[in-house]
């Protein structure tokens, strides 16, 4: 029986006493030890799943394209892979002394988005308002986003594209306002079911509105941008958004927002600065005011120009106040009011009603239910204009007690800038003012002109205060206030009924009548007699112009003066009650006065005294006539009183001069009033 062989022993490490040959094998063991990449062998180690699928040489030409290389493991890879697994297993074996160097692989740039040239973008820009007008053009209520598209487009850095969008955006509102005003969402009656044309309108209104309410806010913002914020044409962006507003206001005043429009005007009318936006802003108003035929628009500019000037204490343009006289309503308004009171008028004009030419003949049934239908029409005629008066009779009386208490406070100020456009406006409305207040008004114009005497006086003077007179004077035209001073006094009796005139009031004008004959003979040397702020003036040797830049520009001196003379000789109320001595006293003026003044003021002279002769020939005649005199002593044509003069102690010898004047037409009016005194 064979035996088993002998199993060797393994032989443990040697020790310390071990000879020194297996000491060196040890330690070359341990140090080759230290180079091992255990971690990379582990990691290539093929391993057992389904998601450890050996990729085939077949499968990987077919994803990538490439030749393959076979690894250790069985895989096949790409020579992209294997590069990496290189550099891996290159940055595992090194000594780190590369970690914390960064990559080194270069980032690819964002592409920036292409810049368009802004030339281009103004015609892009061009084209879309184009096309978006077109569209609202054809089938407004079929695009009710445009309007929100156009201001997107509005919302650019580029200057001229901002203007554009002003301008064609404001072109657009002009076409596509209806001519009513839209309610608001809010204000819409509950209604359960609505027609698909009636939403869609709706829509379309209220998109509308929206709109029309951001591109107001825009215009209210532009509008308020400093004048130096413009492009390189050199047209600033506020005066486009200006000249949009007053075109929007004088063309849809019915429609939304029209509070809105007026702040921006009085806004600008604010400052005293007078600029081409100023005049722009007060033409618009003027004609919004001039034009308004309901009365509604003309009351909210009136209440804002008042609130304004409040404010501001009356420190604005003379302009500002002057837009009250271009106040439609005012001159068809048949009542008198006050600051804080209306009296209306109980009596209404009637309307004749003119007979049919020739009779229809009817049935009785059909004459029956002719007489119920214009029954009908009747009431509801009488509803409507008892309705659409009541309301514009309130609206003019706001509208009066408004303008009313802007001059009444300004009187008390005595802003002298403003005082001429006042006494311009009571002269002018002075037949609408209520009886209880004539009496503090003339006590008014009464300072006024005595103030003005002053200011003659001390400029005569001279003295430590000549600039500042002379600085006064620039802006007051003491002359043409007193002048208007005695229009308004003699307006303010014109205005009433001859009874009430006669017996309720006991006005006193003698002042004025004594003051405007004191002043005749200067007038008469006065050369601005016939020009206004308004006409054309040829520039002094020095630049200058000839005359002072005066503020009461609606009227000339002279037909001042004329409205002056035919309120105190020929008054309407009571023609026949002024006395012979100051007929006469003003006719002796009148005819030295036609001797200095222009060719035309001449004329107007003349033509006055032709009516005198007319009206009160007979108690003036001795004027002409020497053999009928009866006064003694002398003339004193610069007395202090009108009675002092004694005019019946002189004759009228300027006719002889005025037979040869220069002019025809004088030479004319004069053969006409000679041709009346000889047939007296």
């Amino acid at each position: 029986m064979a035996s088993h062989p002998t199993k060797k022993r393994r032989l443990s490490p040697p020790r310390d006493d071990s000879p020194p040959g297996d000491v060196k094998v040890q330690k070359a063991f341990f140090k080759s030890a230290s180079n091992w990449n255990l971690e990379n062998d582990y990691e290539n180690r093929p391993r057992k799943g389904k998601n450890n699928k050996k990729v085939t040489k077949k499968e990987a030409t077919e994803v990538t394209g490439r030749l393959p290389v076979k690894l250790p493991g069985g895989t096949w890879a790409v020579q992209d892979d294997v590069e990496s697994i290189a550099s891996d297993a290159e940055w595992l074996e090194s000594d780190g002394e590369n970690a914390d160097m960064p990559d080194e692989e270069p980032v690819a740039p964002v592409p920036a988005a292409p810049k368009i040239p802004e030339r281009e973008q103004i015609r892009n820009a061009q084209e879309e308002f184009a096309k978006i007008a077109t569209q609202l053009n054809e089938d407004p209520e079929e695009y009710p986003g445009a309007f929100k598209a156009m201001a997107k487009i509005g919302d650019s850095k580029i200057l001229a594209i901002k203007k554009l969008s002003l301008v064609a955006q404001m072109a657009v509102y002009k076409d596509v306002i209806p001519g009513y005003r839209i309610r608001p969402g809010s204000e819409d009656p509950a209604v359960e079911k609505l027609s698909k044309d009636v939403k869609r309108l709706r829509t379309y209104e209220q998109s509308l509105v929206l709109g029309y309410q951001e591109y107001l806010k825009t215009l209210a913002g532009h509008a308020g941008t400093p004048t130096f914020y413009s492009d390189k044409s050199g047209n600033d962006i506020s005066s486009i958004a200006i000249t949009c507003a007053c075109t929007l206001l004088n063309s849809v005043p019915h429609f939304n927002f029209r509070s809105e429009l007026l702040r921006i005007l009085v806004r600008k009318l604010s400052a005293r600065k007078v600029d081409s936006d100023f005049r722009t802003c007060r033409r618009g108003l003027e004609t919004l005011l001039h034009e308004d035929e309901e009365g509604r628009a003309s009351m909210e500019a009136v209440s804002l120009i008042t609130k304004m000037m409040r404010v501001r204490e009356y420190n604005v343009d003379e302009s500002v106040l002057n837009l009250f006289l271009h106040l439609r309503l005012l001159s068809e308004f048949s009542g008198k009011a006050s600051a804080d009171r209306v009296d209306r008028d109980p009596d209404a004009p009637s309307v004749k009603k003119h007979k049919a030419a020739k009779k229809e003949f009817r049935t009785k049934k059909e004459r029956k239910f002719m007489k119920e239908q214009k029954a009908a029409e009747k009431v509801m005629a009488h509803a409507d204009a008892a309705v659409s008066h009541e309301e514009r009779d309130q609206m003019q009386s706001e509208t009066l007690k408004m303008v009313f208490a802007s001059y009444f406070r300004i009187l008390k100020v005595r802003s002298p800038q403003l005082m001429g456009a006042v006494l311009e406006g009571l002269a002018k409305y002075a037949h609408l003012i209520n009886q209880q207040f004539f009496g503090d008004i003339l006590e008014a114009l009464k300072e006024l002109i005595k103030s003005s005497d002053d200011n003659d006086d001390d400029d005569e003077e001279g003295g430590e205060e000549e600039e500042d007179n002379h600085k006064l004077a620039a802006v007051r035209d003491t002359t043409r206030e007193a002048l208007l001073c005695t229009v308004t006094a003699f307006s303010l009796l014109a205005g009433q009924d001859a009874h009430n005139a006669r017996t309720g009031l006991h006005l006193d004008l003698s002042f004025f009548i004594t003051h405007l004959y004191r002043s005749l003979l200067s007038l008469s040397v006065n050369p601005d007699l016939e020009l206004s702020a308004k006409s054309l003036h040829l520039a002094g040797p020095e630049g200058t112009h000839g005359r002072k830049d005066y503020k009461v520009n609606l009227q000339t001196t002279t037909v001042l003066l004329m409205r002056c003379l035919s309120g105190v000789l020929l008054p309407p109320w009571n023609i026949r009650s002024v006395p012979p001595l100051r007929l006469a006293a003003f006719t002796k003026q009148l005819m030295s006065l036609s001797l200095q003044v222009p060719e035309k003021s001449s004329q107007a002279v003349l033509g006055l005294l032709q009516d005198i002769l007319h009206t009160h020939g007979k108690k003036i005649n001795a004027l002409w006539n020497t053999e009928e005199r009866k006064g003694d002593g002398t003339f004193k044509p610069m007395s202090e009183t009108v009675e002092g003069s004694n005019p019946f102690t002189s004759t009228c010898w300027e006719g002889e001069i005025l037979r040869k004047h220069y002019c025809p037409k004088v030479r004319e009016e004069l053969k006409l009033m000679e041709k009346n005194i000889r047939s007296l």
